[in-house]
């Protein structure tokens, strides 16, 4: 039974799911920047393929997504110490600078694969998987792609990504079939990981955790914050982060970790760690950033325009923006929570992790979606 449910294709779990705004690897962090801010999107997909380009349209048959971005790349590159002294040289750097140089991390499978390979990939390390959106009207007829950074269209084709999150969320449903897997411990499955544990404490620079929030963002958890006992108290999360907008930088530069967590925690930073990240910016001669704080930033490159994204509506660079933020309280678990009450809470609080702790608070691991699909990976091999 559990076999023929992984037999399912990678476009059953893709229905009712939105065409993937796009960006050309060409463009710059200013147009990036730009069209996160006015799309709402916490992710932006990047493609090989530039559909601004009058010249070399045959371009567009090798069109592949190689990779996202989001507004935590954009704010670790502008917390690298040259860029915030010189933030608008910064802007107009190459978007290709903000993608991760690790390989696989967005794959390309077909809307007839089945969901067994998509759990594969994954576990080969991709975060997103990306499938072509199959038309329910005409599905002859060709698109003419829109002459404008933020298409939707590759070769006349819309395409949409498949998620840990959501294949979590599939085998959820029917977790009835893999008895008794999901009433066992995490820790009977041996699949807390006690030593990849991204995490900084609470009185340490908060630009101390600028590699671990990079690397936190690529493996899809986020940084705990610890006080001296090594007790969780919090964390850094980047989906938090990319809820910001790129002055957060100013915040990792100047505070400790424990005000960062209260700088983005949801509702917007309180006034005292604005004044004092101003303050801190001026003793440090960084002008540039004390000005992105005090007025509306206008990140709209030579090449490019609001007209050119397509993007409607006012936009705006408020704090946060449109999108769901929550609160730097981490979810936890313990050792002895069952497997489907972990996937339960990781879900329900869209996250791709849970911190697991002891009774007295102190960090024990951290359980991912990537360890989850292992385990029920492993657990059709011996159904097979």
């Amino acid at each position: 039974m559990a076999v023929s449910l992984l037999g399912h294709e990678v476009s059953d779990l893709c229905l009712g799911k939105p065409a993937l705004r796009s960006l050309p690897v060409s463009a710059t962090v200013a147009d990036a920047l730009a069209a996160l801010k006015r799309s709402g999107d916490a992710y932006l997909s990047v493609w090989s393929c530039d559909h601004t380009s009058k010249i070399n349209k045959s371009h567009l048959e090798d069109c592949r997504c190689i990779g996202k971005i989001c507004m935590v790349d954009v704010v670790c590159f502008l917390c690298r110490e040259d860029n915030l002294s010189c933030s608008s040289a910064a802007l107009q750097s190459p978007l290709s600078l903000l993608l991760p140089k690790v390989p696989g991390l967005v794959r390309h499978l077909k809307p007839n694969s089945r969901l067994l390979e998509a759990i594969d990939l994954m576990l080969e390390g991709a975060q997103n998987i990306v499938i072509p959106i199959q038309s329910r009207t005409n599905p002859r007829k060709k698109l003419v792609p829109k002459p404008s950074f933020n298409s939707t269209l590759h070769n006349g084709v819309e395409f949409c990504w498949l998620t840990q999150e959501d294949v979590v969320r599939f085998l959820l449903n029917s977790i009835g079939i893999f008895s008794p897997l999901p009433g066992l411990t995490i820790e009977s499955l041996n699949i807390i990981d006690t030593e990849n544990i991204p995490s900084v404490y609470y009185h340490d620079p908060a630009s101390s955790a600028l590699t671990a929030i990079s690397q936190s963002l690529i493996n899809q958890t986020s940084v705990a914050v610890l006080d001296p006992q090594n007790k969780l108290v919090g964390e850094i999360s980047p989906f938090t982060l990319a809820c910001c907008d790129e002055t957060v930088a100013a915040a990792i530069a100047t505070l400790s970790a424990g005000d960062l967590m209260a700088y983005i925690d949801c509702g917007g930073p309180p006034e005292d760690l604005v004044r004092l990240v101003k303050a801190r910016l001026e003793e440090r001669k960084l002008g540039a950033f004390l000005d992105l704080m005090e007025e509306d930033f206008s990140y709209s490159s030579s090449s490019s325009s609001d007209e050119e994204f397509g993007f409607g509506g006012s936009g705006g660079s408020g704090k946060y923006s449109a999108r769901m933020a929550r609160r730097s309280e981490a979810i936890v678990c313990y050792p002895w929570s069952s497997l489907m009450a972990v996937m339960i809470q990781a879900l329900a609080h869209r996250v791709s992790y849970v911190w697991v702790i002891e009774e007295d608070w102190s960090l024990a691991g951290i359980v991912t979606f990537a360890a989850i699909l292992k385990v029920f990976r492993q657990h059709l091999r011996t159904q097979a």
